[in-house]
């Protein structure tokens, strides 16, 4: 079995209710996507809504992963920079394998899609490379090197988990070009 991908799906209460459940329950298991868990879908919510509003706006796009029965089981959402300066690459933010789909290789599969969107897609002409920030500590910067993305940046103990457990802040690159 293999995900279908689709590049800038339409945003209706299911696929919403999928995304939400998806980046709860990879927190839940452990993943670094931005909070701590426990999560609720309330918890997680506002910051769904904040990267589907900036949909809406054109700064953020969305690539979502489908399973065999239509379920959400992967996401990442490209953040396109509004600086003139920095138009020619664009951020990779969410990006979620849902913990049940794990170990199926949907990653490796889920970071070809994103980059075969960047280099393909109408609106990404322009984009010559994909940066990532990833939570030091969880193995995930190795996830991403076998996929072809070169750590060029790192700031000690930048995200703090808890009290006493600080983490670096690791930014990978991916150039297209």
């Amino acid at each position: 079995m293999t995900l279908t991908f689709e590049a800038d799906p339409a945003v209706d209460q299911a696929l919403t209710d999928g995304i939400l459940a998806l980046w709860a329950d990879v927190t839940n298991a452990g993943g670094a996507v931005g909070f701590v868990p426990p999560v609720t879908h309330d918890d997680v919510r506002p910051a769904l809504l904040k990267h589907l509003a900036s949909m809406t706006q054109g700064t953020h796009r969305l690539l979502v992963g489908l399973d065999a029965d239509g379920e959400v089981a992967a996401t990442a959402f490209y953040a396109f920079n509004s600086h003139r300066l920095m138009t020619h690459w664009v951020w990779l933010y969410t990006v979620m394998v849902h913990p049940k789909h794990q170990g199926k290789g949907y990653g490796r599969d889920l970071m070809a899609a994103v980059e075969h969107t960047a280099r393909t897609a109408p609106g990404f002409e322009a984009v010559e490379a994909i940066r990532l920030g990833v939570r030091g500590g969880t193995g995930v910067d190795t996830f991403y090197a076998k996929a072809g993305y070169k750590e060029v940046g790192r700031v000690p103990g930048a995200i703090r988990v808890a009290p006493g457990d600080d983490r670096d802040d690791i930014t990978m690159l991916l150039p297209l070009t």
